[in-house]
């Protein structure tokens, strides 16, 4: 695992070269979407839940690698579109996809101009996403870890 200075980015202030440091990352308020991104991935990968972009934030600066499902909902509309469009440049091995009511269709195209990989509202229709997103993950190399942190991975607490 190699970390080089960035001198560009304030905000994380390093590029990661094969972390091995990523996770799924589902933020929404109901669980409506993970439960359904759940049913796709038939256990692939494991869903990690945040309630807010701030929440979503705090985990992708300690898997800097991550997959991110964000929900768009009237309220962060502004705060979002911010996060996608300074998220590549201060975690550049991340990857962001959103999702949304029908009623918010009309900003695909905004939120994918500003950096979203994926845009969906239905959450019957999140096959391409799930196989996008475990996709992203494998590419990711695995840190190395012992027996021990690998068993504590596993456990459905194992990062509480």
């Amino acid at each position: 695992m190699e970390l080089a200075a960035d001198s560009t980015s304030e905000g994380a202030g390093w590029l990661l070269q094969g972390t091995g440091r990523q996770r799924l990352v589902v933020c929404e308020r109901t669980g409506t979407w993970a439960v359904a991104l759940r049913r796709e991935l038939d256990e692939r990968v494991r869903v990690h839940e945040t309630r807010s972009l701030g929440q979503c934030w705090q985990v992708l600066a300690d898997a800097p690698a991550s997959f991110l499902v964000v929900e768009l909902t009237d309220d962060n509309v502004d705060a979002l579109l911010e996060r996608l469009i300074w998220h590549q440049r201060d975690f550049p091995l991340a990857r962001l996809a959103v999702v949304a009511e029908r009623g918010l269709a009309a900003y695909e195209w905004l939120v994918r101009e500003a950096g979203a990989v994926h845009f969906c509202c239905s959450p019957r229709r999140l096959k391409p996403l799930a196989d996008l997103a475990c996709r992203h993950l494998e590419l990711i190399p695995s840190a190395r870890q012992t027996l021990v942190e690998r068993i504590w991975a596993e456990l459905p607490w194992g990062e509480e």
